[in-house]
């Protein structure tokens, strides 16, 4: 996946499509990182990055940034299908890479205690 393309992906865009964007990673995300955990090498950064979406101490920007990144990560139909085992995520990875390279100085330590609870009780969070 191209830098242009990825670029095009993380656009935070206004409040009204960060609030859509945030509806929609709340709803999905869970289910759609509980398949492609094992397959992801970076889950812990995953789960960080998805609390601090949603952490309204969060910068504005920093926040659809993240949205857009696990918005492309939680869609069903993709660059590549999830589907295909290994590769299927590779274009996800692509973006979240990306996406925390662009804001990895906001998930601080909070998120990453979050993201451990939940990856250790191995359960969807409430």
């Amino acid at each position: 996946m191209d830098d242009v393309k990825i670029g095009e992906i993380l656009l935070p865009g206004d409040e009204d499509t960060q609030q859509k964007q945030e509806e929609k990673v709340r709803r999905r995300f869970w289910p759609t990182f509980r398949k492609a955990a094992r397959q992801i090498p970076f889950s812990r950064d995953v789960a960080a990055a998805y609390y601090c979406a949603i952490d309204r101490e969060t910068p504005l920007r920093v926040r659809g940034i993240l949205l857009a990144a696990l918005g492309y990560f939680v869609l069903p139909i993709d660059a590549v299908p999830d589907v295909l085992a290994v590769i299927g995520f590779t274009d996800d990875i692509a973006v979240l890479t990306t996406a925390f390279a662009l804001i990895n100085r906001h998930i601080k330590e909070r998120h990453y205690e979050e993201a451990d609870r939940v990856l250790a009780d191995d359960e969807k969070p409430a």
